[in-house]
């Protein structure tokens, strides 16, 4: 036998064969045993790969389509001014306004009615006040305060957004009451902290102030 043809014979194939199929066997969890098997793998290998390439394809479009959507916002954005947390549209922008530059009378039309329609329900539509429901224990010094006259005082307190409500008198302890009184605020018009100072401002009633409720209107 020639030294060249030594170099082409394979030995140790039965080594090299058992290795394979414990890679198979362990590592895939799959029996693989003749070449139908490993082809079997070999085909759910190349599905994987197109599967993947498919989800990444998909995954691109919908990064576009999203970036698509941010230009468009952004546009849209362009288009308006923002000012205390209000959106406040320009008077020279078209909202109904259309991207053609060559517009038929009857396009004209519809968008000239839709943007009134617009505008005729901006101009109409409510303003909402916010207001604050409010229940305030007020303590007396003693037992021997007159509770009646410290209603009529803390009542004299009056200012545009103020309403006062109904009272009553809640026991305390040995024989002291407290003067629970009910109120609206505007919001805007009415600091609560500024009622309370006023309230304990009357000193010789008061001895303090608390906000036993408070509720958003």
């Amino acid at each position: 036998m020639r030294v060249e043809a030594l170099d082409l014979f394979w030995t140790d194939k039965g080594r090299y064969d058992l290795a394979e199929k414990r890679f198979y066997e362990v590592v895939l969890k799959i029996d693989v045993t003749n070449d139908t098997s490993r082809s079997e793998v070999l085909d759910r290998i190349l599905l994987l790969e197109n599967e993947n390439a498919d989800l990444r394809s998909k995954f691109v479009k919908l990064l576009q389509e999203h970036s698509d959507v941010l230009k468009r916002l952004q546009a849209v954005e362009n288009r308006l001014s923002i000012s205390n947390g209000n959106v406040k549209e320009d008077d020279d922008v078209d909202l109904f306004a259309s991207d053609s530059e060559e517009e038929t009378q009857e396009t004209v039309r519809i968008r000239e009615e839709r943007l009134a329609a617009y505008k005729a329900k901006k101009s109409t539509k409510a303003i909402i006040i916010a207001k604050s429901s409010l229940i305030l224990d007020v303590k007396p010094w003693d037992d021997e305060t007159d509770l009646g006259a410290m209603e009529v005082e803390i009542r004299k307190i009056t200012l545009e957004g103020l309403l006062w409500g109904a009272s009553r008198l809640v026991p305390v302890a040995f024989g002291i009451k407290k003067l629970s009184i009910s109120c609206v605020v505007e919001d805007d018009k009415v600091s609560i902290d500024w009622l309370t100072e006023e309230i304990e401002k009357l000193e010789d009633f008061v001895q303090s102030v608390d906000i036993a409720a408070f509720n958003k209107i």
